[in-house]
């Protein structure tokens, strides 16, 4: 395939890795934070696209297939509909000062199938970080876009999106994806 097509179709190249479920130690960690912009990094963001594309999912960080690196994929709409496909490494989440506009909408997460839950998230978010070839990289997400910026960004904390939910809520969405 040739550098074009692989650009139009990110994970085109790539392996799909299975996706880790809720409960296993490397998603409930910070990830380390990446070293080295080389091969290794670029062939991991393409079985990354691919793993999140082959699952059905928006945005995937790398601790979901298992890998210890700060480094998320995505591909949503901001609330105005344009799509952004990118790749992170590295990446620093600001959120508007509070008192902060907040949206609470169904929120799911591949490492926890199946369940969606009502979840408040800020309404604006911007992610600085770098592309897989060390190049700056700056988004700005309003909507979807938004939610799943904070989404990966929690993942790479060590934080999955039921971490969040109140304990009743919690305890239905991991019911609901057979993870208790």
């Amino acid at each position: 395939m040739s550098d074009e097509a692989e650009a139009t179709n990110p994970g085109a190249s790539g392996r799909v890795h299975p996706i880790v479920q809720y409960g296993d130690p490397v998603l409930h960690r910070a990830c380390a934070p990446v070293a080295a912009f080389d091969a290794a990094l670029a062939r991991l963001v393409e079985d990354m696209f691919a793993s999140m594309y082959a699952a059905n999912g928006v945005g995937l960080a790398a601790n979901q297939i298992g890998v210890d690196a700060r480094v998320f994929v995505l591909d949503c709409e901001d609330a105005d509909g344009v799509r952004t496909v990118a790749a992170v490494v590295n990446p620093v989440l600001s959120l508007p000062a509070p008192p902060r506009e907040l949206m609470t909408g169904d929120e799911g997460c591949l490492s926890v199938p199946g369940s969606y839950e009502d979840t408040a998230r800020s309404a604006t978010a911007v992610v600085e970080g770098f592309d897989a070839a060390g190049e700056p990289v700056r988004i700005e997400g309003t909507g979807t876009l938004a939610r799943c910026l904070q989404h990966e960004y929690d993942h790479l904390e060590g934080t999955v999106y039921v971490d969040r939910l109140p304990r009743k809520a919690r305890n239905r969405a991991l019911a609901e994806a057979g993870l208790r």
